[in-house]
């Protein structure tokens, strides 16, 4: 069995809060379109934080990818985005649905958050506590658990191999594309449809606002809350939506004529125990530090070659110090620092759907030869610029025929994730 298959992009699907499909995402990436609004439910609840990224969802679109059943079925909003991600990715590899075979050489990797604490599944809830437990409805058990997504996108897809449903927090979408492509490097699998999704609302929104992590001060200036690396950030905006990608083995993309949005290097999945500062909600330095250094090996390739980090970036007081992590970690001379970006400026933090939706937003940009800029950087953070120049951090778009691509994201519970992209060449 061959341990060194090469692995590419060749399908790509989103709902994010600031576009829905692919197109239109990558389009509001170039634009620095922000997804960011006020929620008037919030509001009405009183929340501290009354802004979010709350993806628009037409009824068009999501009749143009789920069958009709579904449509009328699906209610919870995490499942729906990570559906419709995931059967646009499946649609823009070029690959069709037959609902007559199952394919073992086809597995899915699809990861989620607290779908159970979506806004339209926590209302049936009262329903058991009222003693009506018979008006829920057989379709709350598979909507509310985290395996929903991968359950749904199997019986459309009909995949025989590995079915599975990682939840890592923040890290889970990053997570769950390196599982795919370990498992194809490996030879145990040819293609996986890899993602992550999170639903909306006043339940899981308002179980952050209650830890003080949510900014607080842009309630009437919902598109400056989300300010990544900024002297200013009070805390992340929370956001929904889906992002969903198809991995393949090259051999088997080369063969059919696929598009090859970008090749994956290598990667790594690691955690610092909640020990030397790491602890439920703060990253271990030493182990973050650690998970970039191995992605790079085994991506094989230097830290001088990497021209772009997608962070993660949240807009909270933890930028600096992912930025210090990064800096050690490659032990580059400035000059030859990459450029950094956070999408999270543009769409908030979509929690366990934040990794997959990003991660396409890389492959859109290797493949569309651009930078998107960072908003709400007006005012840079000291310590930031005390080690990385302000170049570095571009406040526009900017064209660039990206080769190397270095993508992570960190997650409550102190685990991390990284992955290499690459330029496609045969």
């Amino acid at each position: 069995m061959s341990l060194n298959r090469r692995v590419v992009i060749t399908g790509l699907g989103v709902v994010a809060p600031n576009a829905t499909g692919k197109e239109a995402f990558e389009q509001a990436l170039r634009d620095m379109k922000s997804g960011i609004a006020k929620i008037p439910v919030l509001t009405e609840h009183n929340l501290g934080c009354q802004i979010a990224g709350e993806p628009e969802v037409s009824e068009e679109y999501k009749l143009s990818l789920l069958p009709q059943l579904l449509n009328k079925m699906l209610d919870n909003h995490g499942v729906i985005y990570g559906c419709l991600s995931g059967l646009e990715a499946w649609k823009d590899a070029g690959l069709t649905i037959d609902y007559e075979k199952f394919d073992p050489e086809l597995g899915i990797v699809f990861g989620g958050g607290a779908l159970s604490m979506d806004e339209s599944i926590g209302p049936r809830f009262d329903l058991v506590n009222a003693g009506q437990v018979r008006k829920l409805g057989t379709k709350t058990i598979t909507q509310s658990m985290n395996s929903g997504v991968s359950a749904y996108l199997n019986g459309m897809l009909g995949a025989g191999n590995r079915v599975m449903s990682n939840s890592s927090a923040c890290s889970t979408g990053t997570e769950a594309a390196i599982i795919g492509y370990e498992l194809i490097k490996s030879g145990k699998a040819k293609r996986m449809l890899c993602g992550s999704s999170e639903g909306k609302g006043k339940y899981i929104w308002g179980a952050f606002d209650s830890m003080r992590v949510l900014c607080r001060d842009s309630n009437d200036n919902p598109t400056f809350g989300s300010r990544p690396m900024s002297s200013t950030s009070s805390g992340f905006v929370p956001g929904a939506g889906g992002g969903a990608l198809v991995l393949e083995e090259l051999d088997t993309a080369l063969a059919r004529g696929a598009r090859i949005y970008a090749e994956i290097l290598g990667g790594d999945v690691n955690s610092g125990g909640q020990r030397m500062g790491g602890s439920m909600t703060a990253p271990n330095s030493a182990a973050v530090q650690a998970c970039i250094k191995n992605a790079i090996k085994e991506a094989g390739i230097t830290p001088e070659s990497i021209d772009l980090i997608s962070g993660h970036l949240t807009s909270t007081m933890a930028d600096p110090i992912e930025l210090n992590n990064w800096v050690e970690a490659l032990n580059i001379p400035v000059a030859d620092f990459p450029l950094i970006n956070a999408t999270k400026s543009m769409i908030g933090h979509c929690i366990a759907g934040a990794g997959a939706i990003e991660l396409v937003g890389c492959a859109l940009q290797m493949h569309g030869k651009f930078v998107h800029g960072n908003l709400n950087i007006e005012e840079l953070h000291p310590e930031i610029l005390k080690i990385i120049p302000a170049e570095k951090i571009p406040n526009l778009t900017v064209e660039s025929n990206l080769n190397i691509v270095a993508k992570a994201n960190f997650g409550f519970g102190d685990v991390n994730s990284c992955i290499i992209l690459r330029k496609f060449s045969a």
